[in-house]
């Protein structure tokens, strides 16, 4: 029996041994497949690096586009919203203007116009009228009158 319990004994410490070298071998694997990544990593962490970069650019690039895209957009949007806001501004000081009686742009023009196609009339009237001829010795000479004489004042009676 004790012979049994030396057997069974062998047989235990083996197998923890066999266990015991599975899990000493596994662990010298993963060691060395650690050390094997790391030096890969090394070797091509270089490749991988500028292959982020150049992908960094390209979205940096896009993004870019984008956003200037949106800034055109809002700047177009806001430029038209100014001269919506302008125009409703004119036309409210014009009503306000023209409920004063004060005159337009187009008043003034019209009357400038109208001045003028006159003067034009007036022109032509006087230029088929005879010119009066003026007197040269009365246009040379001025007229001067003679100061008026003293009176002589009565004196009261005394």
């Amino acid at each position: 029996m004790v012979k049994k319990l030396v057997v069974k004994k062998l047989k235990a410490i083996s197998e923890d041994s066999q266990l015991s070298a599975t899990i000493r071998e596994s662990a010298q694997q993963i060691w060395l497949a650690g050390l094997g990544a790391f030096a890969k990593a090394q070797r091509e962490g270089n490749k991988v690096f500028d292959a982020l970069v150049r992908q960094g650019e390209t979205i940096q690039k896009t993004t870019r586009k984008v956003a200037e895209d949106k800034v055109t957009e809002m700047a177009a949007k806001a430029t038209g919203t100014w001269d919506k806001l302008e125009q409703v501004f004119e036309k409210r000081v014009a009503r306000s203007l023209h409920s004063l009686g004060v005159p337009t742009k187009d008043d003034v023009a019209t009357l400038s116009k109208r001045v003028a196609e006159l003067k034009a009339a007036v022109d032509k009237l006087n230029a088929g009228a005879p010119k009066a001829t003026k007197p040269k010795s009365a246009a040379a000479k001025p007229v001067r009158r003679a100061a008026p004489k003293a009176r002589a004042v009565p004196k009261a009676a005394a």
